[in-house]
């Protein structure tokens, strides 16, 4: 609507300088000289009233785009005007002023809130420029570093050398550890950080958390599974030896007193002998266990070399066969699949610790699936349309990292399992020690790698090597 009243208010007034201006001339050359000086000062006159008109609307425009750039919003534009095309333009103005300033409000407003939730953070947070500026420090990070005002990444220096190393060298998206050591304690230190634009201007943000406390509760929790189950097993192997030899002693005294040669029994001495025996083999059981524990802590160094996965999947198959013969685990048969991508995919590793960790994991798959088949011939069920299947994959992962991954299409592992089967001694087995999945963890561990499981509808761990 403004824009429309000008708009007209221009045509007008150039139209009556046009008129103003073909009557001057008309009447100069009819030689009314009189007339068209007049004429000729009423054209100047036009004029100069559409440059003034034209300038203080390009006045009052160029004093509210000022008023803004410097968050001024106090600037008010009469709304009372004779000139009904200009009051239309101050009202106009006035309006995008308070909308602009409640905008400005509103995202100030928000700033804040952001800004005290950075304050309130556990982690720390700050962003860097190319020159080493901070531009944005919280207070945790500056309590994590041991430093306050945080304004240039060289204040580092006077915290720690090495810490100002890394900060230098830190580049997007890496992570990286530190160990913080001062007069009061020692603080382990994590740094993520990520590339972001703002304002035109490439900045580096950091995220520095202290992962001295998780690790500690990862730590604790850790004890607390292997103290249960190691409390599980030894109670299990003691109750029997304890209720026997409670059991034999009654029949040696008897109130209070030790029973004679001539007052002891024939089938006492019988009882006595199938008790001793028991202990013995419960002895056997303990020390068994407690082997088991020491292999679990003396795995050695790996001696790694160039291996062919297709070389190394057809061993642990050939050795998954034999162990299915030699078990007697169920006539029907399994499938197993070797899927490698690509097919000269080669691994770094130790030959003999990787093949016990795939046969142990092919064995667990296995037992499995005929722990499924006999509960579904138990139940009388139909069975499945599908058979028994184990999958040995291999390739390169989203990382770029070597990949082995073991499927099957078993009954699953229970979610909250998921976090316990890597416990030493773990074991939701009737047979078995429970340290294979955990003796498999150690090993990946000293490849520099890791193991994980993934289980819905299926099982898949996974064996990622750096």
């Amino acid at each position: 609507m403004v824009s429309r009243h000008i708009y007209w208010q221009l045509i007008f007034r150039i139209v009556l300088i046009s008129a103003a201006a073909l009557g001057s001339g008309f009447l100069f050359f009819d030689e009314q000289y009189v007339l068209s000086g007049l004429v000729f000062g009423l054209l100047v006159l036009q004029t100069v009233f559409l440059i003034r008109y034209v300038n203080q609307t390009n006045r009052k425009i160029a004093y509210f785009f000022d008023a803004i750039k410097n968050e001024d919003f106090t600037l008010r534009f009469p709304e009372k005007l004779s000139v009904k095309s200009l009051e239309e333009l101050n009202h106009s103005l006035n309006m995008l002023n308070a909308m602009i300033q409640d905008v400005h409000l509103k995202k100030q407003a928000q700033e804040q809130y952001y800004q005290e939730i950075l304050k309130q953070a556990d982690i720390g947070i700050l962003t860097i420029n190319e020159k080493g500026h901070i531009l944005y420090a919280n207070p945790t990070v500056e309590k994590l570093l041991n430093h306050h005002p945080l304004n240039h990444i060289k204040q580092l220096r006077q915290v720690d050398e090495k810490l100002y190393a890394i900060f230098t060298d830190l580049k997007p998206f890496e992570s990286k550890t530190f160990q913080l050591t001062n007069e009061r304690e020692k603080t382990q230190l994590t740094l993520k950080s990520t590339s972001i634009t703002a304002e035109g201007q490439t900045l580096l943000l950091v995220v520095v958390q202290d992962i001295h406390k998780e690790l500690d509760e990862k730590e604790t929790d850790s004890w607390f599974k292997l103290i249960r189950v190691l409390t599980h097993e030894i109670m299990n192997t003691i109750t029997p030896i304890t209720s026997i030899s409670e059991s034999v002693l009654k029949y040696f005294k008897t109130d209070g007193r030790t029973l004679t040669p001539e007052e002891f029994a024939e089938h006492h001495v019988k009882s006595t002998v199938k008790g001793l025996e028991v202990i013995k083999e419960q002895g056997n059981d303990l020390m068994d266990f407690v082997q088991s524990y020491r292999s679990f802590l003396n795995v050695p160094e790996p001696d790694k070399s160039l291996v062919s996965a297709r070389d190394l999947f057809e061993k642990v198959k050939l050795l998954l066969g034999e162990a299915r013969v030699v078990e007697d685990m169920d006539k029907s048969p399994i499938d197993i699949q070797i899927i490698i991508d690509p097919e000269d995919l080669e691994l770094f590793i130790d030959v003999k610790q990787i093949t016990q960790v795939l046969l142990n994991l092919g064995k667990n798959a296995q037992q499995a699936l005929h722990s499924q088949r006999e509960a579904v011939r138990q139940s009388k069920a139909p069975p499945k349309g599908t058979h028994g299947q184990i999958k040995f994959l291999a390739g390169i992962g989203d990382a770029g990292k070597k990949v082995i991954k073991v499927w099957d299409n078993g009954p699953g592992i229970p979610p909250e399992q998921q976090d316990e089967i890597f416990v030493p001694f773990f074991t939701t087995k009737n047979t078995g020690t429970g340290i294979g999945l955990s003796l498999s963890k150690q090993i990946m561990r000293l490849h520099g790698g890791s193991i994980q499981v993934a289980s819905k509808k299926n099982t898949v761990f996974t064996l990622t090597f750096e």
